[in-house]
């Protein structure tokens, strides 16, 4: 244990030079936004950095939209090991408003101890905890290891999710490492559990030919954007609970807590901003859902006219509990927003994308075995979390390989922002985490021989 502790220690120079060699890969699935060879680059560079850690078949697969995923594998001397497949993505979310960063979003940068960079948690540092973990390990493991790293988890645009069960036999595996969640904070393990599921729409609304004078139309024509707000209105209320029609927002947690103080602080609440709904954070988050607003088209404030606005759309993100199928939530929010429509407006609702809820099971050899590695890695015991994000392919995963145990994981955790400005990773969760990965693969190998 402590030489191996000391030799992921003794990786972690390396494994901050390789983030940063990653993160500077503006690897978002996007053509419109970033050219695609950045991608294609960041593909490359995982491809050939576990090709020289034993991988030695890994290919680039081209999956249903068009990115490319990392696949491999690495069999021991022991055909009838368990196998394990290792999960991350090398894609990353946009920088966003880059004006709003303290750092370049692509050159990964310390401030006060942790790594700034986008990518740098969600999922780049995932893959480098990976590597770590199997240069901390050497040669001789005993259990057989696969690999698949995508390139558009981010996108949502589900290239993975219809890979997986085209090409079970390539994935199929006892265990399955999904590394793209973390900790409840720095230094306290824990194990996602529950994932949310989601429905993304977009809604627009029409009320007019064109634009006409709000001066002399103004009172009787119908605003299309006054229409739009007054329907997102009607999907919470007062005290911040999301009010669907159909369904459910009292289900309560039942895993660990969130206290509301630490809450504040990760989410960055301003002094005198209350928290959301009627339950507890982790109700809020875990158990019940969540009705978010992505973006408004209509006209910006800076060279607005006065004129009443003909056509407004919103883009809406609903998370919804294990428990609640998505068709049942995408018909349930858009009936809703039909009902909603004042004045006769016309209302069209566009489903970008939708994901089912998930639950881990818990009582498997690999999740006592992640337990028990947590518990050493740490010195202190792992929990159980939900995680309010969505993960689609865990259910692939699920309904794919349905003997398989699947393990929610990662150096992600409140302070690491995934998804907004200074996004940032702690290095000590790096660390720790690739020591826990390394002392699972040990473990595990003995548990199931």
């Amino acid at each position: 244990m402590d030489d191996l502790r000391q030799r992921v220690a003794d990786l972690m120079p390396a494994a901050r030079d390789e983030l940063a060699e990653l993160v500077a890969l503006r690897s978002v699935a996007d053509a419109r936004q970033y050219p695609p060879e950045e991608c294609e680059r960041a593909a490359q560079w995982v491809l050939e950095r576990f090709a020289d850690l034993g991988f030695s078949d890994a290919q680039l697969r081209e999956t249903a939209d068009g990115s490319m995923a990392v696949v491999g594998s690495r069999p021991c001397s022991d055909p009838d090991a368990p196998t394990v497949l290792l999960y991350a993505h090398y894609d990353v979310q946009p920088p966003l408003d880059e004006a709003a960063w303290r750092t370049p979003p692509f050159e990964l940068t310390e401030v006060d101890g942790r790594w700034f960079g986008r990518g740098a948690a969600d999922c780049k540092g995932n893959i480098l905890m990976h590597l770590t973990a199997l240069r901390a390990l050497g040669e001789g493991l005993a259990v057989n290891l696969k690999l698949v790293v995508e390139g558009s988890e981010e996108q949502g645009t589900g290239g993975l999710e219809a890979f997986v069960p085209e090409n079970a036999d390539l994935l199929r595996a006892d265990a399955i490492l999904v590394c793209d969640t973390g900790n409840a904070a720095v230094g306290h393990p824990a194990a996602t559990v529950s994932l949310r599921g989601m429905v993304n729409v977009v809604v627009t609304v029409e009320a007019l030919a064109s634009e006409v004078h709000s001066g002399m139309f103004g009172g009787a024509a119908p605003d299309a954007l006054a229409a739009l707000v007054a329907m997102l209105a009607t999907l919470r209320d007062g005290q911040g609970n999301t009010t669907i029609t159909g369904l459910d927002n009292t289900r309560r947690w039942a895993g660990a807590p969130y206290p509301p103080e630490q809450f504040a602080t990760d989410a960055g609440v301003l002094d005198g901003v209350s928290l959301l709904g009627d339950g507890t954070v982790s109700d809020m988050l875990w158990a019940r859902p969540a009705l978010t607003i992505l973006g408004i088209d209509c006209p910006p404030v800076v060279g607005s006219a006065a004129a009443v606005v003909p056509k407004a759309a919103a883009r809406l993100n609903l998370r919804i509990p294990p428990g609640t199928s998505p068709g049942a939530a995408e018909s349930a929010l858009v009936e809703h927003l039909r009902g909603a429509a004042p004045w006769g407006v016309r209302v069209a609702v566009e489903v970008e994308a939708i994901g089912s809820p998930f639950e881990a099971a818990t009582d498997g050899p690999a999740y006592r075995a992640m337990a028990a590695a947590m518990q050493e890695a740490y010195g202190r015991p792992m929990t159980s979390l939900g995680q309010g994000g969505s993960i689609p392919l865990c259910n692939v995963f699920e309904e794919t390989y349905p003997d398989a145990e699947l393990i929610l994981m990662g150096v992600e955790e409140p302070l690491a922002l995934i998804h907004a400005p200074n996004e940032s990773v702690d290095p000590g969760e790096i660390e720790a985490m690739a020591l826990t990965e390394a002392l699972f693969l040990q473990r595990y190998a003995t548990v199931r021989s």
